[in-house]
Parts: C-alpha cells; structure tokens; sequence
C-alpha cells in the first residue's frame, strides 16, 4: 500500500485528537481534495450531507461518458470557470474577466461603467493571450517516476523536480501509454505532498475565447474594495465567455470562421435555489495553500510576506485610489492594477489576523511535538532531525526573506517605471547598425510597457510615496543611500529619463546612444539598481529554499505516516480539486452572528449617489425593487437572492469556481472568502472560514432583467 497507514492503525495509535480533527480529518468539511481518490476519501461523509451523484459521475476519465469534471475550465491561468450550454458557453467571475472587459474599453464604449452584452455571435470579442484549460484526466505516476528517475540516474531534486524534467518525463509516460500527442493536448506532471507523490494531468488547451456579456461595475464590482473579502456581501460578481474551436471541433487559435465549442459536459442551471444547511460542492482550480507549514514557517510568513504587504500596498493604495478617484481616465487605467493590488493586501491582514486569533505557531508547533513523539516511538529519528534542520534554517533566512520581500512590494511592484524594458550592451550596437531596429525594438518592448493603462503622473506620486517608504525601511540594498530628498530625486528622475518620451529614445537610438551613456540615464539606473537588489537576495534565498525543500519532504513523509495518506489532501497548486459543506452562516465575535444570504434590498441599502463603490444607475434600482419582474427568481420568503455562504474551502484559483447543489446542478459562482477565514491556507477554520458565492438566480435576473441578454438566457437550460 506505498507506505500508507491504515486508518484502523492511526485509530490504535490514539492520536486523534481536537488539532487532528481539526487539521486532517475526513469528518471536517475543510479540504481541497484529488477528484480521482474522491469515493475512497469522502463520499460517504457527502452523501450523508445531501449529495445524490455518484463518483464516476463527478469524475470520470472516460472521455465517452463525460462527468462534470469535465465541464470546469481553468481560466486565463488563474480562475475557474464552467461551461453552461451545449454552445461553449462559460460562466467565470466579473473579476476574472476584468482585464478583458478593462481591454475592450475606452470613454466612448466603457464596458466597466455601462456592461456589455454582444447582440449576436457576430459580435462576440476576441481575447489574444486568452485560454481555458480542460481537465480530461488526473493519473497517479508516482511509480513511473522513480522509475524513470532511477533508469536516468537521477538524484538531485533541483533537476527532479524541475518543470523542464517533469515535462520529459510526463512525454515519456504518454508516449509509453497513450502514443502520440494530439492537437491542444498539454501534460502537467506536478509534485504533491512536498515531491512525495507525482500527478499527470492531461489537460485540453482553447486558445479562441471571446466575451460575451459582463454586468455594470455597479453590479459586479459592488461595494469594492471597502467589501473585497468581507460578508455580508452584495456583489453580482459574474461575466460570461464563449470557447470557439476550429470548424472540425479541434483547438485552435483566433479566427473568423471559428465555431462555439460543442462541449462534452455542461452545467444545468438551477433557478429553483437552495437554502440554509443544503449540500453544495466546489470543483475548481486553487492556487496557493500552505497548510504544511511548520511553525517556524508561519511565523516567517506572519513577519516577512503579510507584514511587508501590508505596508507598502496600503501606501500605494492610498495614492492610487486619490488619483482614480479625480479622474475618469485614471481610473479604467488603474482599476485592474488597483483590485489587484488591495486583493492580495486585505489577505494578509486576514491571513494575520487568523494566525493571531487561533495560535497558528502553536497549533503548529504542536503537530510537530506530536510527529517528534511518534517518530521517537517508532525509530524514525530521521523526522526529528528534519524538524530541528527546518527551526534553524527559517531563522537564518528570515533577514533575507524581509529584504527581498521589501525591494519587491516597494519598488518593483509599487514603482512602476522600475519595470522599464531595458536594452543590452548589444542590443545598442545592433541599434549603430541596422536603421531599423529602434523602431522595431520599440514597438515590441517599449509600447508593451508604455501601454494605455500607463500614466506618468500616476507613477510619478505614486513612486514617490513608495520610494520615501522604501527608503526609510531599507537597512541592506543601498538603493538610496546618497539621497537625502527622496521627493526631489523621484522629479529629477521623472524629468531626466530618455524614457519619459518614446520620440526622444528613438532618435537617441537612431544616434547612437552607447551603453555608458544609457547606463547613466536615472530610470535605468534605478531599474538596474532593483533587479540587482532582487538578485542578491534571491540567490541565498534559492539557498535555503532548496534546502527546505528537502527537508520538507521528510517532515510531510512524517506526517503521511502518522496521519495516514488516505486522510490528507495536498497542497493547492492550480490543479483540479473539490471541496464540500453546507450553506451556514458564522459569528465573526462574541454576539454578532451573520446569515446565509445576502438580497437586493441590501444592494439597495448600501446605494450612495455618486459614491465610487455604491453607487447604482437607475436601470439598476429600478429593477432591484421588489416587482413582478423578479418573478422565478426570489427565495420563498420573496426576496430576491444575491450573494450566500457556504464552509467550503476555497483560496485564490477558485474565482469563478461551479457551486454546485446535491443533483449537480449549478446554484452559484464562488467568487470570494470572508476576511476572517483567510488563514484557510494554513489550517482551516470551521467555524470563521466560509466561500462567497454570487447566487446563479441573481446571474440569471442581470442577464434577463437588466443587460437584456435574452439570447444568452434563452441557451441555458435552466430549472425551474
């Protein structure tokens, strides 16, 4: 059984207790879980909870006899999304289509302000760059892999467990299995439980992806920044894509003949709703957990990652937000760079938060004496020498880590002009030689960087907030040593740089400007200067993560043995994974207790004229109203649904995510956490931590009732 302890054996050991129950148990709802161990795991608990499917009918690699699974798409590299019609029709959040929807607009067509709605296929807009991402089959290679490493004589994990070797080896296994690669086939061979475990998925590339229909802002971006990660929440946070393919069904890249996707799967959709303590479940990509964290490693986390950005995004919010919210132009700009920005700075204040609240470091630190006591009875010192390996390494690190961690939020994410493409030694030579290449250099890398959504008198009060931050925090780059005024510098910068005008750099190319001179212009230096900065701190770091690397290996090893396999779930890493639970409100503190459902009348509570995250145009309150428009969409007492909580548990890569009721069917898009169960990513908390989920009867009610999307509406197959 590969090494596996059995649950009756964990049982005679006697370690279940209050943290085992907590952190591994199948009994907890808590969990992002491999599909294909679903039966084996936690079917039994689901079924006890409502759900009426069958596994194979929740995952199934048999392409001939499609499961739902195959009706969830990885989205632009970072959400989810689900087909809802036989015509290739995608459901994903409004957030996770924004840069589209940000891209297609301007101040005659503002997509942000106004929604969209494309009348006819005809007029469904392209997106370059854009790509969903089918999961066909997830397969355990575990064997395969250290065969193939032993066979090639490979050792050292800095190779094994590259991306470049994963991909050899995943070709290896499918031509050794499957034969030859067919037309938008992609393999990712991942490590999981720190290497001690290797999954292939085999996975389907569309690359043609148009949108289709986004609400108004004023629906799904409503309450912003100041409700982004808080419940009880108002927000229709959905938008709506179609996948095209070539004529003949195959992936294919933009073109005008193209057709909608005839999908294998997709989701019905449910307007007949659900209520509190009702099953649901959440297929969907994600991203980034660490619930295998030692304590040492929180507590590096609490003070060198959540510390730093909550510093310096808070004073780039600041400038940004004052900036955005004078002027029109700025604020399509900066909206994606500013939701971006606050998304990730409200985590790790609830990521704080939680660690405080619930003893993090403790509970961890517990696990580990617990691993100490069974490896000390069972002759595995090799767990204890990790563990002490793992204290030791994170405090060497930890000045490391906060430095890098402050070069990167304060000045190559914050100052924007630090970013510039730079030219090479040769690339200047080149320029002496060849009179087209200014021109053609620019246009690639210049007017990429120097886009619409870049505006110099943002950066410039913005980067002087940043820089000012920076400078009275930094104790190791150097970066700003001889500068006594920062404000002053960051002018001077601004005016002097052969980059504040495309047309200046292009005749100083064209006269040949050489890498000394260049080497001197202020921009280039500071851009330099942070990329150095980067580096030098990088490097020790790459060090010491390595080497933890390995280590962990060893401690989650440990931990498989204690525990037993068949009761723990990997880290997330943007693979396909499943959660489950129940619709339930929480009590955040002591006499305070929130709902299950959020309703239109709280939209309309929360409206202010004028007010850049409550405001409502009038076709928006009109219809909010209670009206007999709404019928076929209320909850039984005659509200209009919004928004709903569940325990599932859920982290960044599971936006746009199909909540789904016990038949399957879809009830909802998961589109946020609340701030209190943020801390999910380390150990899950049952009773703080609940999923956002926007109600698919209020997605559907904006399509009919509000953008007038009747085509759209009319290819759902809807249940009444």
């Amino acid at each position: 059984m590969n090494g596996k302890t059995t649950r009756k054996s964990i049982l005679t050991l006697g370690f279940i207790t209050t943290f085992f129950l907590s952190s591994f148990s199948l009994y907890a709802d808590g969990g992002m879980w491999m599909l294909p161990l679903l039966k084996e795991q936690n079917y039994e608990r689901m079924q006890s909870l409502g759900l009426k499917l069958s596994p194979e009918e929740i995952y199934s690699p048999d392409l001939s006899n499609p499961s739902l699974s195959q009706a969830v798409v990885l989205f632009d590299g970072g959400c989810t999304g689900e087909v809802v019609s036989d015509r290739g029709l995608v459901f994903t959040n409004h957030h996770c289509g924004y840069d589209a929807i940000q891209n297609h607009s301007s101040l005659e067509h503002n997509y942000l302000r106004d929604g969209f709605v494309a009348p006819t296929l005809a007029d469904e807009l392209p997106n370059p760059g854009m790509d969903v991402i089918f999961t066909e089959e997830v397969i355990d290679v575990t064997d395969f892999v250290a065969r193939y490493t032993r066979a090639h004589g490979d050792t050292d994990p800095m190779k094994t467990l590259s991306k470049d070797y994963l991909s050899a080896v995943a070709k290896a296994w499918y031509t050794e299995e499957r034969g030859e690669e067919t037309k938008g086939l992609r393999l990712d061979l991942l490590p999981f439980f720190e290497g001690n475990k290797f999954y292939l998925f085999i996975r389907r590339v569309y690359e043609d992806i148009r949108l289709v229909a986004a609400p108004q802002s004023a629906i799904g971006k409503f309450g912003a920044d100041t409700d982004n990660w808080t419940w009880p929440r108002h927000s229709g946070d959905f938008s709506v894509f179609r996948i095209y393919t070539a004529p003949d069904g195959s992936p294919a890249k933009y073109a005008k003949d193209n057709v909608p996707l005839k999908p294998k799967k997709y989701f019905k959709v449910d307007l007949r709703g659900i209520k509190k303590n009702d099953f649901v479940m959440i297929m969907g990509h994600p991203g980034t957990t660490r619930h295998f964290y030692t304590a040492p490693e929180v507590e590096l986390f609490r003070d060198t990652d959540n510390a730093v950005i909550i510093e310096m995004r808070e004073i780039r919010e600041r400038e940004m937000l004052a900036l955005m919210k004078a002027d029109e132009k700025v604020n399509i700009q900066y909206a994606a760079k500013y939701a971006s920005s606050e998304n990730a700075h409200k985590r790790s204040v609830g990521s704080n938060w939680a660690i405080a609240k619930k003893d993090f470091v403790g509970q961890k630190q517990a696990e580990m004496n617990r691993l100490k006591e069974w490896a000390l009875k069972n002759g595995k010192s090799e767990y204890i020498a990790a563990m002490d390996k793992i204290t030791a390494l994170v405090e060497e690190m930890a000045p490391y880590k906060y430095a890098y961690n402050l070069v990167n939020e304060g000045l190559k994410r914050g100052v924007e002009i630090t970013g510039i493409p730079l030219l090479t030694k040769e690339e200047l030579l080149k320029a002496q030689t060849d009179p087209t290449f200014p021109e053609k250099w620019l246009s690639e890398k210049y007017d990429r960087f120097f886009n619409k959504d870049y505006n110099a008198a943002v950066d410039l009060k913005v980067s002087k907030a940043m820089i000012r931050a920076f400078k009275e925090r930094d104790k190791s780059s150097g970066i700003f040593d001889l500068i006594t005024d920062t404000d002053r510098y960051t002018e001077i910068l601004f005016a002097r740089t052969l980059y504040r005008d495309r047309a200046l750099l292009k005749s100083a190319l064209q006269k040949g400007l050489t890498y000394e001179a260049y080497t001197q212009d202020p921009a280039v230096q500071l851009a330099l200067s942070v990329r150095t900065a980067l580096e030098e701190t990088k490097k020790p770091l790459d060090h010491y993560t390595s080497i933890l690397r390995d280590l962990k290996q060893i401690y989650v090893k440990g931990l498989m043995n204690l525990y037993g396999e068949e009761t723990m779930w990997p880290d997330a890493n943007l693979t396909l994974r499943y959660t489950f639970g129940q619709v339930k409100g929480y009590s955040p503190r002591d006499d305070v207790y929130y709902g299950s459902f959020t309703s239109a009348a709280g939209v309309l509570e929360k409206y202010i004229p004028g007010n850049y995250e409550y405001d409502l145009p009038e076709i928006v309150r009109e219809k909010l109203a209670p009206g007999p428009w709404q019928k076929g969409y209320t909850m039984p007492d005659g509200r209009l649904p919004v928004d709903f909580i569940a325990t599932t548990h859920t982290t960044g890569g599971n936006s746009g995510s199909p909540v789904i009721n016990g038949e399957g069917h879809l009830v909802g898009l998961n589109f946020d956490r609340n701030w209190e169960g943020v801390g999910g990513d380390i150990i899950y908390l049952p009773d703080y931590q609940r999923s956002i989920i926007c109600d698919v009867r209020y997605v559907v009610f904006v399509l009919d009732q509000i953008l007038g999307a009747d085509r759209i509406v009319s290819e759902l197959d809807l249940l009444r």
